[in-house]
């Protein structure tokens, strides 16, 4: 971008010299003069109508995300002392040559090439302007011994470690207020070797909250894409108050069972975000959409939006295949997901919320999901009563409202729509269009509600619950609901 810049800016100053210049013999008369104003006048318009397009297309396509540049110097861990054995700890090495590359962030940073081999490491830090490239064959691999992990303080809109009071632990790669920063390979791995951590939560041996497998916090212009992450001891991949963020073409995987809260991706107070092409298969929620817990996250008050999810496909047999919340009190708005496959998973899509919780969730738009083989394909549930402290306020409710769902379709469903809203709690505005999802059961209550208010346009299947008004596929009302309170939830079923 600075590149074409002093280019057009070196073309304009050619062109004024050749000008000025050239004036002397164009002055020599009043009406030369006018002309030349006059020539002026509309070429200053021409160039006000293209930064006006320019503007236009720029608006339009939000988020503006400028392609990575070539780093003007490459090291490789190598140079550093780094062995990849699977067995040297490599942490100095990561260290000094980052460190090497943050003398460059001026000239535009460096990029750190990690080679093929077994990268044994401590968690270690980023820097602004780098890019972290994996080569093919390439595997960073966290050290399991919780003596290495750092311990930092609660994120501010949690109040909390999330497990336990207190510090929690940092993540394996993490960074802080950083700019343009990149994560890639030709499909390297970063493998957390969870296992450990896995089991010792399980037996409750652990006294801080577990480090999510890659963590950056007040950063922006970051892009993350070809790589794999797998078996985080943890949430894996946790952009936390960030801008300008895309993720793509990375594939992440835990076991289904047994890989406790393994989240996907967590964006978590986040603006300006595309998360797109992805694999994921974990051991929690594929994707979770969060902005702080209770009291913390209305203190904090950063909301998560203007984020877009695309050309996924997920399993999550313990919780669901894109979330938003619990952890929603930052607010959570302007989201949309399209193009996404949920297979063999518990749940499709799921908002989870609570009283306490405060925010809102709002602006939600689900379109062209497929539900393979899913237990409950589109959940609501306004009960996930999982605070942090005593410290919440019980009449601190979210608000629920503008949800949309086009072009559901799938087979192997149990229950297609579960939607629990309470009197606390009602959810507004909902709306249904172009649905046919096939059932593996065939009971009544398999459309559920309750204090749900909104639309269903057109046919779809299976027929809606009577807490819906009915329109036509041109959207002319043809039914009024007679109650949006009617509850038909059966959580036996």
């Amino acid at each position: 971008m600075r590149f074409e810049t002093s280019i057009h800016g070196g073309r304009f100053n050619n062109k004024r010299t050749e000008f000025k210049r050239c004036i002397p013999g164009f002055i020599s008369t009043y009406w030369t003069m006018f002309t030349v104003f006059w020539i002026m006048a509309v070429a200053s318009m021409l160039l006000w109508q293209c930064t006006i397009d320019d503007e236009f297309l720029f608006h339009r396509s939000v988020p503006f995300r400028p392609l990575p540049r070539t780093r003007p110097v490459a090291f490789n861990l190598t140079d550093f002392g780094g062995v990849g054995d699977g067995v040297t700890l490599n942490t100095v090495a990561f260290a000094n040559a980052i460190y090497a590359i943050s003398k460059w962030r001026a000239r535009g940073g460096g990029q750190l090439n990690v080679p093929p081999g077994r990268w044994l490491t401590a968690p270690f830090n980023l820097t602004s302007h780098l890019t972290l490239f994996l080569d093919q064959d390439a595997v960073i691999l966290g050290i399991q011994d919780e003596k290495y992990w750092p311990l930092m303080p609660p994120l501010p809109s949690y109040g909390y470690g999330r497990e336990h009071a207190g510090p929690r632990y940092g993540s394996l790669i993490h960074g802080q207020n950083l700019i343009d920063v990149v994560i890639t390979g030709n499909n390297g791995t970063i493998n957390g070797q969870g296992q450990t951590w896995w089991k010792k939560f399980r037996q409750k041996l652990l006294n801080h909250t577990r480090g999510p497998l890659v963590q950056i916090m007040w950063s922006r212009d970051i892009l993350i894409s070809n790589i794999t992450l797998r078996d985080s001891p943890f949430w894996t991949l946790h952009p936390y108050d960030c801008k300008n963020v895309t993720i793509q073409n990375v594939t992440i995987l835990a076991p289904i069972h047994d890989a406790p809260n393994t989240d996907g991706i967590d964006p978590d107070s986040c603006e300006d975000m595309v998360i797109e092409d992805c694999y994921i298969s974990v051991g929690d929620d594929g994707i979770a959409i969060k902005s702080g817990w209770d009291q913390y996250g209305i203190a904090y008050g950063q909301p998560s939006r203007n984020i877009r999810i695309r050309n996924i496909v997920v399993q999550s047999m313990v919780s669901a295949g894109i979330s938003i919340g619990s952890e929603m009190s930052g607010g959570v708005s302007g989201i949309t997901v399209e193009n996404v496959v949920v297979w063999n998973s518990r749940r499709g899509v799921r908002i989870k919320t609570a009283p306490g919780r405060g925010g809102y969730v709002k602006d939600i738009t689900y379109r062209n999901l497929t539900l393979e083989v899913v237990r409950v394909g589109i959940v609501v549930k306004t009960d996930y009563n999982e605070h942090p402290d005593e410290g919440y306020d019980p009449k601190a409710v979210p608000v629920l409202k503008d949800i949309s769902f086009t072009s559901i379709h799938g087979q192997g469903v149990r229950v297609p729509v579960r939607m629990h809203g309470s009197e606390d709690i009602p959810v507004r505005n909902v709306t249904f269009r172009d649905m046919s999802v096939g059932m593996t059961h065939k009971k009544k209550q398999i459309f559920q509600c309750a204090f749900v208010e909104g639309r269903v346009i057109g046919t779809i299947f299976p027929a809606p619950c009577v807490n819906l008004d009915r329109y036509d596929e041109h959207e002319r009302l043809i039914k009024r609901s007679a109650s949006q309170n009617a509850t038909d939830i059966d959580y036996n079923f």
